[in-house]
């Protein structure tokens, strides 16, 4: 009887995981209002197998590179904060002058997530025509990188134009709060794009995958030790970053570096978080209640993130006639013609009456 009990548990598990998932997707669809002109469904007509595609090619991606996942969910921050979730991050540089990607807070975005993004976009496209914008293929890869790792699975609302310009490096530097601000700072930035607390909260767990360069918290080390951060923790931390301007890297959850799960918070709890942004959170009282619930209640945790990943992919979207759809997702379509905009424009159309 016992060893029936143990061949169980495995299945008890896997379907409970399955369950909370659901209840990720289903309680965020209802609580979360979708901007005028995206869709569950937009491309149920023109383009039906696009999140197939995604999520198959990447499983074959994090099976050779697991680390991918955080460099994809990562991308998709710094697009949404930045004028929005319109692709502008992808655009590389021009005449006009430094792209975001040349913005400090944006020169650690792995070369290798821009490139996963037009990989998916040409198999897209190969598959589809032109009808599926880079912005909402990466904000499906995303989707996809919380899941793969272990993370809620979710819809995402799609119907994203993508954006024509990409931002100054001042507005870059004004809408990414660095790694050594406090929860006061976060909270304050986060606050004028809509979000409370609880979502600040809840997005900061995207940091229990993903690594960090030395120089995003060796103020932390040198030339004092920040007396928020476990002593051993720190020292373990000195011996891969030996002085201030070391370019090693290290894993940004002790825990569990390549799962998406609630771990992040157990660090924050034992003052083992890497940035001042990240252990403020617990320092800070409007925010270490909300921690401490997520660190004992991954389900919970799972369940706002979700919630506060579709308000986020929704960040000043470009809808209808609004942008383009790349042909690449790092240059700006140049010469489009009309009979172009009229067929992007009727696959549109019809989705959003589905």
């Amino acid at each position: 009887m016992a060893s029936a009990a143990k061949s169980f548990t495995p299945l008890l598990l896997i379907s409970s995981l399955l369950v909370a998932s659901w209840f990720c997707a289903t309680e965020a669809k209802s609580t979360v209002p979708v901007v005028q002109g995206l869709s569950w469904t937009f491309y149920q007509s023109s383009c039906p197998k696009v999140e197939s595609i995604i999520r198959k090619q990447l499983e074959k991606v994090f099976k050779k590179e697991i680390g991918q996942a955080a460099g994809l969910l990562r991308l998709h921050f710094h697009d949404c904060f930045v004028q929005g979730c319109d692709g502008s991050v992808l655009l590389d540089g021009s005449a006009s002058g430094p792209s975001e990607q040349d913005a400090p807070p944006n020169l650690t975005l792995r070369a290798r997530a821009f490139e996963i993004i037009d990989d998916l976009r040409e198999r897209i496209h190969k598959e589809c025509g032109r009808v599926v914008s880079c912005s909402d293929i990466l904000a499906i890869a995303a989707r996809d990188s919380v899941y793969l790792s272990g993370g809620p699975d979710y819809d995402v609302p799609l119907g994203r134009r993508d954006g024509l310009n990409f931002a100054t490096r001042n507005a870059t530097l004004d809408n990414l709060p660095p790694p050594f601000a406090n929860a006061d700072t976060i909270l304050s930035s986060l606050a004028a794009k809509t979000f409370d607390p609880t979502d600040v909260v809840a997005l900061s767990g995207g940091h229990t995958i993903g690594i960090s360069h030395c120089s995003s918290f060796t103020d932390r080390l040198y030339p004092t030790q920040d007396p928020t951060m476990d002593k051993t923790f720190a020292n373990n931390l000195k011996g891969i970053c030996p002085a201030s301007d070391s370019n090693s890297t290290t894993v940004l959850d002790i825990r569990s570096p390549n799962n998406f799960d609630n771990k992040y918070y157990v660090d924050l709890m034992n003052r083992q978080g890497l940035f001042t942004s990240d252990q403020d959170l617990y320092t800070n009282k409007k925010t270490r209640g909300i921690v401490t619930s997520f660190a004992a209640n991954q389900s919970l945790f799972f369940e706002k993130f979700v919630v506060a990943m579709i308000k986020m992919s929704q960040l000043s979207v470009l809808t209808g006639k609004e942008g383009e759809i790349r042909a690449s997702c790092s240059v700006r379509n140049s010469g489009s013609s009309y009979l172009e905009s009229v067929v992007e424009e009727g696959f549109e159309a019809l989705s959003e009456l589905i």
